[in-house]
Formats: structure tokens, C-alpha cells, sequence
């Protein structure tokens, strides 16, 4: 699992991954029992038994501590090869649905989005903690619905690229709506119907190459 990236700090002073994992575990647990408006730094410093300096000199704040620890939960993301890319879509999404559905993932992840919002540093952590390290569920689905011969292979790397990015919007933006948002179930109905129109969204941008 990543290590969070640190801010520059003091040459020559390692870091303790066990320090790190201790420190992120105490931050969700936080989260549980405070939610994001009442969890300190000085609160996850005690529950990780480590110093409150250790925790700056590892992250600059609150809000950058926090999406670290919603990050290493997302982490947990596997593709299961279940023999179709529908059936690997639907139970992807079933995964992010029960990661959206844990209280530290869902108070963590819509507080440091609003904060976001009007801190451009913050946004870019999100981008390269959470965003960028998922699209490697969309690059290992998409390499291995081609191998199955379910879509066609990429010819354009920037095309490529680019329809990496258009799928992890869709499915990301469409689950975090209807969990976070709109509050609906994401059952194996609701899956099975999203994965529909993606599916023939797929299909269509690869028969019009």
C-alpha cells in the first residue's frame, strides 16, 4: 500500500512506516467516533501514540492527514476478473459503494472535497492521492476486456488517455452522486443498470474508431 508523500521536512530524519499506518489508522478511527469538524491533530496524535510534532512533520495539516487516510481506503479497490467487464464493473462498483458507505470514508471524503474547493493545494493532493491511484482499476478492466476480445484495442495513445480518464469519471462520479448525494441504494439493480449504459457507452466509442 502507498505511502502518504511527505511535506519537505528536516533532511536526514527517516520515516517510520509503522509511525505512518499508526497515524493514519488513529485518523479514521477519529472520524468514526468525531467526524471531520471535531477531529484535532492532537486527538489522532494521542489515539496513534506518537507526538503532535511527528504528525507535522509528516502533513501540513488536518484536511492533507485526512485525505490520506480516506485514500489508503480506497486502496482496498481490487478488480475481481468475474469472466465478463460487465460482471468486473458491477462488482468494482459494489466495492466503492461499501467504501462510501463506511462513516470515516463519507465524512472524511465530502469534507476535504468543500474544503477543496477554495484551496488549489488540497485539490491537487485529491487529484494525485485518490483520483490518479484509482485509474489503475480502469487501465487493468480495460486491458482485460481487451484481451477477452470484449473491446478493441487502443491505437492512439492520447485517445487512450483521455477515454481513461471520461470512464473514472463516469463511474466515480456517478457512484460518490448516488451514495453521498442523492443518498440512493447502489444494490445489484441499480448496478446492473448503470453497467448497462456504460457498457453500450463503451461499445459505441469503440465501433465509431
Amino acid at each position: 500500500m502507498p505511502t502518504p508523500a511527505a511535506p519537505a521536512g528536516r533532511a536526514g530524519r527517516p520515516r517510520s512506516a509503522a509511525a505512518d499506518a499508526a497515524i493514519l489508522a488513529a485518523t479514521r478511527a477519529a472520524l468514526v467516533e468525531l467526524g471531520w469538524s471535531k477531529l484535532t491533530l492532537g486527538d489522532v496524535a494521542t489515539r496513534a501514540g506518537v507526538a503532535k510534532t511527528t504528525l507535522y512533520r509528516r502533513w501540513p495539516g488536518k484536511n492533507e492527514l485526512v485525505v490520506d487516510a480516506v485514500a489508503e481506503l480506497f486502496d482496498e479497490l481490487r478488480l475481481p476478473d468475474r469472466g465478463t467487464l460487465a460482471a468486473d464493473i458491477e462488482g468494482v462498483v459494489l466495492q466503492f459503494a461499501a467504501i462510501l458507505a463506511r462513516p470515516e470514508a463519507r465524512s472524511g471524503l465530502m469534507a476535504v472535497v468543500a474544503e477543496s474547493t477554495r484551496d488549489d493545494a488540497l485539490r491537487e493532493r485529491i487529484r494525485a492521492s485518490i483520483v490518479d491511484r484509482q485509474k489503475r482499476l480502469v487501465l487493468e478492466g480495460r486491458a482485460r476486456a481487451q484481451a477477452r476480445g470484449e473491446l478493441p484495442p487502443e491505437s492512439d495513445p492520447v485517445e487512450s488517455s483521455r477515454a481513461v480518464d471520461l470512464i473514472f469519471d463516469m463511474v466515480a462520479g456517478a457512484v460518490v452522486h448516488r451514495c453521498l448525494i442523492s443518498a440512493g441504494p447502489v444494490d445489484e439493480t441499480w448496478v446492473r443498470g448503470f453497467t448497462e449504459v456504460l457498457i453500450s457507452g463503451l461499445a459505441g466509442a469503440g465501433g465509431r474508431r
